[in-house]
């Protein structure tokens, strides 16, 4: 008797821990590419308990070389318990070696289509978001921080914040740097498209309406601080609000344990405010 009690009291525990919160593997379809791609979806504590209540999103990029999973394999296991905290919904999208543009040289990449539109389409039809620009929020590290304020400055009917995290914001003193040539064509013989693809040259005028909501990190021992830097005075001149930060460190994994809990505490703040 006391062992099949026993048993019991364990799957109970059981079922309440797997309740806690929900992290699973996605596969959706994208229309422009005819193709499935794997993303990692978390769900908060409590989620789907009350059928009134809605939830924001969070869409988090990874860097290139990684994939969907790694920011919850190999830089934040705990962010299911901080979707939980903010209660929101975090979803980690595929991203190739992408740089998150609809490629202008090969048809068959086109991943901002996918995360601005495909994505965002499939999850509000499929969980319970609110489905507006004032609920979602989109960011990454390295790739994936360039990718978030380019789709970010480029989608903002979609996107209402926006964050980088060691961010490439302006591509074009790395020509030679992580298969951006694939994406574009050779620098040298395409100078204006890549003043057209890269984040800096994104930024909207300060009368713009409906400015975004942004918040930019990164180390100042990083290869990427002089170009976050020139985006930062870009940003003050033309008299657009944002969160800026630079403490110490590189660019690697543990900077960005780090940086993505001071993101999305400044998403909740951006969903939670007046």
């Amino acid at each position: 008797m006391k062992l099949w009690l026993s048993g019991i009291l364990l799957c109970v525990i059981s079922g309440l821990s797997i309740q806690a919160q929900t992290v699973d593997t996605i596969s959706v379809y994208s229309p422009s590419m005819n193709k499935q791609f794997r993303n990692v979806l978390i769900l908060p504590e409590g989620y789907g308990k009350d059928t009134t209540q809605k939830y924001p999103t969070v869409y988090l990029l990874h860097g290139f070389g990684e994939r969907y999973d790694g920011w919850l394999k190999r830089i934040k296991p705990n962010l299911p318990q901080l979707a939980s905290r903010y209660n929101m919904i975090i979803v980690c999208p595929e991203g190739g070696r992408s740089w998150y543009w609809d490629s202008p040289v090969n048809p068959e990449i086109r991943f901002e289509t996918y995360v601005s539109r495909e994505l965002p389409n499939y999850i509000d039809s499929h969980y319970v978001t609110y489905a507006s620009r004032e609920t979602r929020a989109i960011t990454g590290f390295s790739m994936g921080g360039h990718g978030a304020l380019w789709l970010t400055f480029r989608h903002p009917d979609i996107f209402g914040a926006g964050g980088s995290m060691s961010g490439g914001v302006d591509i074009r003193p790395f020509p030679e740097k992580w298969d951006m040539k694939v994406q574009l064509g050779e620098y040298s013989q395409n100078p204006e498209r890549w003043d057209a693809y890269t984040v800096i040259n994104q930024i909207p005028e300060s009368n713009a309406s409906d400015l975004p909501a942004l918040i930019i990190d990164c180390g100042s021992e990083d290869f990427f601080y002089e170009v976050n830097q020139a985006l930062h005075e870009k940003l003050l001149a033309r008299h657009i609000p944002h969160d800026f930060i630079i403490r110490p460190g590189a660019h690697n994994r543990p900077y960005w344990k780090n940086a993505i809990d001071y993101q999305l505490l400044f998403f909740h703040l951006f969903f939670t405010r007046e």
